[in-house]
């Protein structure tokens, strides 16, 4: 099980109540591309499908410097397969 932020589990998961923190792990286990930022943190990207999509979605999962560290989840909907 992943490690989270005080934020991530306090705020995060509560203003988001569809996210799960499994969905979290799979995108952290298997992510379609990274990016770090300039504050140190890194960019997970990864498809999840909810229960109520047939589609899957994009989530961008921040971690901390450390990489597994969870900070923050969103579902980008800027996301373009081709940007690297």
């Amino acid at each position: 099980m992943a490690t989270t932020t005080r934020y991530f589990a306090e705020q995060v998961l509560r203003k988001r109540p569809y996210l799960t923190l499994a969905m979290c792990e799979a995108v952290l286990a298997a992510p379609v591309r990274t990016s770090r930022q300039a504050d140190g943190r890194i960019r997970h990207w990864g498809p999840v499908t909810l229960q109520s999509d047939e589609k899957a979605r994009i989530l961008r999962v921040v971690t901390l410097e450390d990489g597994t560290t969870i900070h923050n989840a969103f579902f980008d909907r800027s996301f373009r397969a081709e940007a690297s």
